[in-house]
């Protein structure tokens, strides 16, 4: 199996085309509306979901056949239908120009992979076993939900917030490297876990006042 580079996608806006109208296909389609993606399906049938999100304008729904001309208009592709050779032809053509595809149950036939993934919020947590096993990834996904909760995604948003006024601020960039490593060991998670926001805004300018006096009067860098 090859060694797949982990990355993040921006898909907001990008085409992104489902061949399949299936339970599987549901669940990319749901996956790319979720990242903002311009949805297509392409398939002689459909689930009621996606039948739905088309008539809602959610999604392009084109009931047919997949053609060539689908295809090459993507930035990704998944083949998800309930024939493994139609899949393993959209993927073979994907490939063959240069294009991204995944193909379910079939990930040698893939150049991309989709793990398991927790999100909280901005936080994204991802598991791959490069195919080998995604019972396994999914086994861990659920042990990582449970330990990495809901309030993650507070602790994150806070975080943010200190990260923007720091770069406000503070020009010297290993000072903000520092401080970034003094806040994840602070009490600015269990602030805002318990959504005490008054705490969290004390904290972040506690966290930032030491760096303020250094920097004070200092021309910013251009």
């Amino acid at each position: 199996m090859p060694t797949y580079y982990p990355m993040m996608v921006n898909l907001a806006g990008r085409r992104c085309l489902v061949v399949g109208g299936g339970r599987v296909a549901e669940r990319k389609v749901a996956l790319l509306l979720d990242c903002g993606a311009e949805v297509t399906v392409v398939s002689p049938a459909a689930t009621r979901k996606i039948a739905g999100l088309a008539a809602r304008g959610a999604i392009r729904l084109a009931r047919r056949s997949v053609r060539p001309e689908d295809l090459d208009r993507a930035f990704l592709v998944f083949a998800a239908t309930d024939d493994a050779q139609v899949n393993r032809s959209v993927a073979q053509r994907v490939r063959k120009k240069g294009g991204l595809v995944n193909v379910a149950d079939a990930p040698d036939a893939c150049n991309f992979l989709v793990p398991a993934a927790v999100r909280r919020g901005d936080l994204t947590i991802a598991i791959s076993t490069g195919g080998g096993s995604p019972a396994l990834a999914k086994r861990l996904r659920q042990r990582l939900e449970a330990t990495v909760g809901p309030e993650y995604e507070a602790y994150l948003a806070a975080l943010r917030e200190l990260r923007l006024r720091a770069q406000q601020v503070i020009a010297d960039p290993a000072q903000r490297q520092a401080l970034f490593r003094r806040a994840v060991g602070s009490d600015l998670f269990d602030h805002a876990a318990r959504g005490d926001k008054a705490a969290v805004a004390a904290c972040i300018a506690e966290l930032l006042q030491p760096n303020l006096g250094r920097t004070r009067g200092r021309p910013r860098g251009g």
